[in-house]
């Protein structure tokens, strides 16, 4: 292991475990998030949508037939959209109730389907419950890191997701800077008013590489700047030097994402490309094999790289 971590405060990078471990279950499951803990992630990352009635779930996509059975649901069938060619049926359709008597389902075909209509679809508050009292049951506090989605979607609806959240965060006495709650968004306008109301620590998600005044501005109320992977290196694996710069204004980084199961490229395994990461200096990796980073931090040597 590296003695001294190039991270922000020194400390060793958090692996966040990506939509629960997402590798081996399927994704947003309570028992992907407890198999996340278990295999020694530091925080577990649930994106967030909202039913019609206004409750949140803990779902990546606005549209169920990618990750839940509903497709098979007869009582469901005439629900249906046809959005762009494709049949589908969205999550804003839907009470909770019924939203609760879906089963998941793995969403990557090449991952197995071994644990297909096993899990239910969680509300945000009942995850949140079981990720924290899982953390205790390992004597380790885990962060939740919550990923606030397509506000714009529910905007233009009339309903304001951000609000719903910063009360279920205030509900579950989980608001505040020292929260073992996280929060993240695309939308830096939604997550900075989210900031303001609740406190909470902030990561600005982005998938282009900010300038030096973007960065300037996110340093003035974020703890830190989300962004994707392929924003630290070029296609020769050569440092962006997107670490420092974030670093030099007290900006922590969390990239995103890890898998094992996906091109590592320009790196030859996903363990080489961890181990670039680490060696910049990122705060923090989203992984879908949490174990497997989790075992790479602890072999990491800065020494050789």
């Amino acid at each position: 292991m590296a003695s001294t971590w190039k991270t922000l405060h020194g400390m060793p990078p958090r692996i966040i475990a990506h939509r629960g471990a997402s590798g081996y279950r399927p994704e947003h499951t309570l028992d992907g998030y407890a198999l996340a803990v278990a295999q020694g992630a530091d925080a577990v990352e649930p994106d967030v949508v909202m039913s019609r009635d206004g409750v949140l779930f803990a779902r990546h996509d606005l549209d169920l037939a990618h990750s839940t059975d509903i497709a098979s649901r007869a009582e469901f069938a005439a629900r249906a959209r046809e959005i762009d060619g494709r049949r589908d049926w969205w999550i804003c359709d839907f009470s909770a109730a019924e939203i609760e008597t879906l089963r998941a389902i793995q969403p990557v075909a090449t991952r197995g389907a071994q644990y297909d209509g096993r899990f239910g679809v969680p509300r945000l508050g009942r995850m949140v419950e079981a990720v924290l009292d899982a953390g205790r049951q390992h004597s380790r506090r885990v962060v939740v890191d919550i990923e606030l989605k397509h506000p714009e979607f529910y905007r233009a609806l009339g309903q304001d997701i951000g609000a719903v959240l910063a009360g279920e965060l205030e509900r579950l006495r989980v608001a505040g800077t020292d929260a073992p709650v996280w929060l993240e968004c695309f939308d830096h306008g939604v997550l900075r008013t989210l900031h303001e109301r609740c406190g909470n620590a902030c990561f600005a998600l982005t998938e282009t590489r900010p300038d030096g005044g973007q960065l300037r501005e996110i340093a003035r109320w974020a703890r830190g700047v989300a962004p994707a992977k392929s924003l630290l290196w070029d296609d020769a694996a050569k440092d962006s030097g997107l670490v420092a710069a974030a670093h030099a204004l007290g900006l922590e980084v969390h990239v995103w994402t890890f898998r094992e199961d996906r091109s590592p490229a320009p790196f030859a395994t996903t363990r080489a490309e961890m181990d670039a990461a680490f060696a910049l200096g990122v705060d923090a990796l989203f992984c879908d094999f949490p174990d497997v980073a989790v075992a790479t931090r602890a072999a990491f040597d800065g020494t050789k790289i």
